[in-house]
Parts: C-alpha cells; sequence; structure tokens
C-alpha cells in the first residue's frame, strides 16, 4: 500500500510534472509569438512613425530659413493684437512695444523700405530694425535738366555716418532714389543726354558707395503724356534698360562679387481696363532681365476728392493679377521681382460739410486717438480700419490708417503670390508694425 501511494504520489507528480510541461511548451509558445508580435511592432513604428519624423526634421533644419520665427515670437502675437475688433486703447497702450530680439525676420521675402529726410524718425527706425530689410531706399537724389545740360541734385542729403552704421548692424543694400525729373521728349530723344543721364548715377554709386538706386520716371512720363507714343514708350523702355546694363557692369565698391542694383518704381493700373500710360505686363516682361525688382505703388487709392479707404486688398490684388496674369503662384512668374507697396501712412479725409484733407503719420493718428478716443470700424471690403469724427466746425472726417490686421492681410496677400513687399515709408509708421516682418 505504501508502494502504492507511493506510486500514487509519482503518478500525481509525474501527472503535474507533465501539466507543467505543457504549461511551460504554452507559455515558451506564448513568449515567442509575444516576441515576435512585439518585434513586428517595433519594425512598424520605426519604418512608419520614427523615420518619416526624422525626416521631417531633416528637411526643416536644411530648409528652413534661419532667420525665420515663429509668429509666437513676436509682442504683437503674444498679445493677439492683430484684430478686427482691436480698441483704441489698446492702441495708444501697445504701439511702442515690440520683440526684445529685434532681428527675427517673420516675412521672408524681400523688404524695402523708403526713407525720406522730412521724417528723420525713419533714420533711427532702419538702424534699429536694420535686420528686417534687404534693401533700404532713402529719398535723396533728382535728376534734373539745366537748359541743355543734366544735373544730379541731391548729394547735400546724403548722410555717411548713417550709412556706416547701417553696414555695421546688418547687410541691407543702400539704393537711393532717383527721380527724374529732366524733360522727358527731348532727354528721350537725345542719345547723349541718356548717355549722360546713366554716367551720372554710375558715376555717383562709385563714388558714394551705394548698392545700386531706385529710380523713379513712369509717372512723371505719364503725367507728360508722351508713353501713348509708341516710339517715346519704346526710347523710354530702352534708357530703362540700357541703365539697367550700365549698372549690371559695375561691382559694388564695398562686395566685389556683387552688381549694382536697379529696382524701377511702377505704378498700379487706373481702371480696369488698361490705359495706354499704364505700366503692364508687356512692360514688366521687356524689362525683367535689365531690372532688379519693381516697387509696385499699392496705395494712394483715394484722395481728398475720393475719400475712402487707403488701399483696398481686392483692388491689390486686381494689380498683381493684371501685372503677372495669373490667380496662384507660379514659379515661372515674375512675382519674385515685385514689391508689393504698402504704406505705413494714413489719410483724414473730410467727407461731409466740405472737402479736404489729406496724409497723416502715426504720430498725427496718436493724437486722433487721444483726442477723440473713436469707436475704430473694421471695413471688411477693404479690409482696413478707419473712424469717424467732427472737428471745431463740425466737418465730419473720416480717418483711414494702417493697422495690425490690415498690415497682415496684406503681407498674407504678397506671401501668397511670392512678392516682396515694399514700404512707404518706415517713419510714418507706429514701431510694433516692425513685429510683423
Amino acid at each position: 500500500m505504501a508502494v502504492a501511494k507511493r506510486r500514487g504520489r509519482r503518478v500525481e507528480t509525474s501527472s503535474d510534472g507533465g501539466r507543467s510541461q505543457v504549461d511551460r511548451s504554452r507559455q515558451a509558445e506564448e513568449l515567442s509569438d509575444s516576441a515576435s508580435n512585439r518585434n513586428l511592432f517595433a519594425i512598424f513604428v520605426f519604418f512608419f512613425i520614427v523615420i518619416p519624423a526624422i525626416s521631417v526634421l531633416v528637411y526643416r533644419i536644411k530648409f528652413t530659413p534661419p532667420t525665420h520665427s515663429s509668429d509666437s515670437s513676436s509682442i504683437v502675437h503674444q498679445h493677439r493684437l492683430a484684430k478686427t475688433d482691436v480698441k483704441f486703447q489698446e492702441i495708444l497702450s501697445e504701439h511702442s512695444k515690440v520683440s526684445e530680439n529685434l532681428s527675427l525676420r517673420h516675412y521672408t521675402y524681400p523688404v524695402l523700405a523708403y526713407i525720406t529726410p522730412w521724417n528723420s524718425k525713419g533714420y533711427d527706425i532702419a538702424k534699429e530694425f536694420n535686420s528686417k530689410f534687404t534693401h533700404l531706399s532713402p529719398v535723396w537724389y533728382d535728376l534734373k535738366s539745366q537748359g541743355t545740360h543734366l544735373t544730379l541734385e541731391g548729394r547735400h542729403n546724403a548722410d555717411v555716418d548713417w550709412i556706416s552704421e547701417l553696414r555695421r548692424r546688418g547687410n541691407a543694400q543702400v539704393l537711393p532714389r532717383v527721380v527724374l525729373e529732366a524733360s522727358p521728349v527731348e532727354f528721350l530723344r537725345k542719345k547723349t543726354l541718356r548717355s549722360k543721364a546713366i554716367d551720372l548715377i554710375v558715376k555717383e554709386c562709385k563714388e558714394m558707395e551705394y548698392d545700386g538706386i531706385v529710380l523713379e520716371s513712369w509717372s512723371r512720363w505719364a503725367a507728360y503724356g508722351i508713353l501713348h507714343d509708341l516710339d517715346m514708350r519704346n526710347m523710354a523702355l530702352q534708357f530703362i534698360k540700357e541703365l539697367g546694363h550700365a549698372l549690371h557692369y559695375v561691382s559694388s565698391m564695398r562686395k566685389p562679387e556683387q552688381r549694382l542694383t536697379l529696382i524701377y518704381v511702377i505704378g498700379p493700373p487706373h481702371s480696369e481696363k488698361a490705359q495706354a500710360h499704364d505700366f503692364g505686363p508687356e512692360d514688366l516682361n521687356s524689362l525683367s532681365n535689365a531690372v532688379d525688382g519693381f516697387s509696385l505703388m499699392t496705395y494712394d487709392f483715394s484722395s481728398p476728392q475720393h475719400p475712402g479707404p487707403n488701399a483696398p486688398l481686392k483692388w491689390i490684388h486686381f494689380t498683381l493679377q493684371t501685372l503677372l496674369g495669373m490667380s496662384d503662384r507660379d514659379d515661372q512668374s515674375l512675382a519674385h521681382k515685385i514689391f508689393l507697396g504698402i504704406n505705413f501712412y494714413g489719410n483724414d479725409f473730410i467727407h461731409s460739410g466740405g472737402s479736404g484733407g489729406g496724409a497723416i503719420t502715426g504720430m498725427d493718428y496718436l493724437s486722433l486717438l487721444e483726442k477723440h478716443r473713436p469707436a475704430l470700424q473694421w471695413e471688411k471690403n477693404s479690409g482696413e480700419h478707419y473712424f469717424l469724427y467732427a472737428d471745431e466746425d463740425q466737418k465730419k472726417h473720416a480717418v483711414f490708417y494702417p493697422s495690425l490686421m490690415s498690415i497682415s492681410m496684406r503681407l498674407e496677400e504678397a506671401r501668397r503670390w511670392g512678392t516682396g513687399i515694399s514700404i512707404w515709408e518706415i517713419g510714418q509708421g507706429l514701431d510694433y508694425f516692425m513685429d510683423l516682418l
């Protein structure tokens, strides 16, 4: 019996041992299956999640412009000031606040800024926010007729110390504006005068060590009525080409590997149907090889005789569409040569009880806000803020001045087309406008 019991025990033990072996075998298979599943999952994660994530990270590091920053680093966006329902109190309390890092760029396409001698604040803005700009154009020169001769006037405006300070702080090109005021009929018809003009401009660039010029002449030629004549128009285009080629032939004095730059000022069309004096897409294509950029004056849409917004967004879109002949960005277009005009000034129009009014600067605007404490309104069709007030004579005024929201929308329009921007002019704006650039 004892043996039997022992056998019984052995049998039971043997039976338990068999089950344990079976269980261990099953556990081993389950562990093996689990390990296999984990391996498959790890492979899936590695190939379909980790590698694409690394690829995206590498792409961003390699191709994102180093000067670009997220909007969250901007005081404007931190405080959520770019909005349609802005209050005058917010403008008065926030307009002078800017981000600590003044070198960060939020708009990574070219930025041309004009500076005028009669508004000295622009000189300080250009120095302080130098890294925000790629081109700076002080309004210094006029090319005039004196009898049968030409003179280039304006060197007395040139501030050599200011230019030196700009170049210590950043790499923006200094391109003084030259307005061609010489009588156009005689000027364009005489090759000797055209050659003399080119010699004067190139000589001034060399002696003053400019990086090139911004030339303005088309609006004056249109005012003289010469652009209706096909021969005169062709001579006008030919002069611009000759000037561009002459500048491109000369190396920059401070950067020998860089040629002198020509940016040409052009106006927007004055109606939906192109007029004979308008600068059109054919002119743009004709000059594209000789001109490095076109400063497009998309402002001054309204006037004291026809008060209203400074630069309606739909009008800006129409102007770009007219010039570039497309509705979407196209790598084959000349959009990259356009500097879309953005005004940093506003207008105070009399719209009831008379007519009149005119341009105002940022300081004028702040004074009006303090005095009248108005309710700002958002005009959706134009994409601009404005307000109304009555003066001491009970004449009603409408004030249109750029806001963070209106500028943001114009920057976005330029970004969609792939254009640069040109600002007229930085001394007339509010400090926190710089946080958008």
